[in-house]
């Protein structure tokens, strides 16, 4: 077996070479490796009930939750035609790399280009959705990147041979068989996070722990999230129908994904009208409500005591920064649009946060003033997903400030570089430009790829 450093080297390597290779050779390889995983479909799919099926001992245990045994299941919910219909969409969007967006004549021919350009090594590390292997493969590939993969080892069966379709894919063309590696252990991982001089960005998807444990421990950039605490907030203006549709779908649709709703925002003034409809409909989907004070006093008189009961209890301090990733939902009563804006950002984890209002004006202040990743109008949080986006599909959502920010497709996966070139008979030299030579042009270029 190969050392960690081993790994990390011949990726580096990998990367290197594949940068004078054509990049339709990519296309060529994501079809190869499409191909491959249709071969082996029942062979994968075997190996993931297994995984389920050990998973679910995990649970019955008190080992695991419920939310990351449903993440596990590839069979389920056409997961497993969406991950090939996704290696398609990708294939089919627009080269990342190559792309002009600065050119300057600094000199009579002497020209300057800022084009993209892969970022390099990508070490991504994941728990438990085993199709997030073949997500990130694929827009590594496509743009440019070298990838080291590691996956929970609550899903080692399915990712181990998702990666050797990967392999054989990879086998049947030009570019390098170790340009996209998987590896099986945390010693690994650790090992990995010290190579700085190999891998150039490291990519968590999981749990707060996962994500924070690996920024505390490496000196290479981090493109992450650690939790999704998103929260939707009933503007006083707010349409029932919409709020209803909105609030429901935000936390009903899929509870354990990072994008659903774990807090619900209530202006004051709609306590007594749209708040226990809104209730209501969530208690029909079976969602248990944590409620403030205020929000629990108007349910008193509006449900019968047996939902109360069974559905309704008072909220704690740490409900409002608790990522529930299951039918609970966290509410607050506030007075103001800006009293919802500072606990927004005070509170969430700045990934997806949406108002429901029908004031174009308070919606405006609402997306310049809440300092998240995504901020939506009318619209369901579950929305803030790279394949809902157009981007064909995610590498993972970034809240960050720097580079990406927000569901990272195939865009968030490139840098840039500057290309200079002089064109006259002896080249330029600094030394010709100053307060007693030349002046330099900077005449805008247009161009939409380098000339060289």
């Amino acid at each position: 077996m190969s050392s960690a450093e081993e790994i990390a080297k011949a990726a580096k390597a990998a990367f290197e070479a594949s940068q004078l290779i054509p990049s339709e050779e990519r296309i060529v390889a994501l079809h190869a490796i499409k191909r491959e995983l249709e071969a082996r479909k029942d062979e994968i799919l075997t190996a993931n009930k297994e995984d389920l099926q050990a998973a679910q001992v995990e649970v019955d245990a008190g080992r695991m939750s419920e939310s990351l045994l449903k993440r596990l299941d590839l069979g389920k919910d056409d997961k497993w035609c969406s991950m090939l219909q996704g290696i398609l969409d990708v294939a089919t969007l627009p080269d990342p790399t190559g792309k002009v967006n600065y050119a300057s004549e600094l000199d009579d021919g002497l020209e300057l280009y800022r084009v993209s350009c892969p970022i390099g090594v990508l070490l991504v590390i994941f728990e438990a959705r085993p199709e997030v292997v073949v997500n990130i493969a694929t827009l590594a590939i496509k743009s440019g990147n070298a990838a080291i993969l590691k996956g929970g080892k609550e899903s080692n069966r399915t990712t181990v041979l998702l990666a050797n379709a990967i392999s054989s894919g990879l086998a049947q063309t030009n570019l390098p068989p170790t340009y996209i590696q998987t590896i099986q252990t945390r010693a690994e991982v650790s090992s990995l996070l010290a190579l700085d001089q190999y891998i150039d960005l490291v990519i968590p998807r999981g749990s707060n722990a996962l994500v924070k444990n690996i920024q505390n421990n490496t000196r290479i950039p981090v493109m992450g999230h650690a939790d999704g605490l998103c929260s939707v907030f009933l503007d006083e203006s707010a349409d029932i129908e919409k709020a209803v549709r909105v609030v429901v779908d935000s936390k009903v649709n899929y509870p354990s994904a990072c994008n659903s709703a774990e807090t619900l925002i209530v202006h004051e003034s709609l306590l007594s009208t749209l708040w226990p409809v809104v209730a209501k409909a969530l208690i029909a989907e079976n969602v248990k409500l944590l409620c403030d004070e205020r929000t629990l006093s108007h349910l008193n008189n509006t449900l019968d005591a047996e939902k109360l009961k069974s559905h309704v209890e008072p909220s704690a301090p740490e409900s409002y920064s608790t990522e529930h990733l299951s039918l609970t939902l966290s509410v607050v009563s506030l007075p103001s649009l800006s009293s919802a804006i500072q606990w927004i950002n005070s509170h969430s984890s700045h990934h997806t946060d949406s108002i429901v209002t029908e004031s174009e004006a308070n919606a405006t202040t609402f997306c310049q003033g809440v300092d998240s990743a995504g901020v939506f109008v009318n619209a369901s949080t579950r929305f803030a997903d790279g394949f809902r986006y157009g981007f064909g599909t995610e590498v993972g959502i970034s809240t960050g400030r720097i580079h990406a920010r927000g569901p990272v497709g195939l865009e968030g996966l490139v840098t840039y570089k500057y290309k200079m070139r002089s064109k006259a008979k002896v080249g330029h030299t600094v030394g010709e430009f100053g307060t007693d030579g030349k002046q330099f042009k900077h005449k805008t270029i247009e161009a939409t790829s380098v000339p060289f």
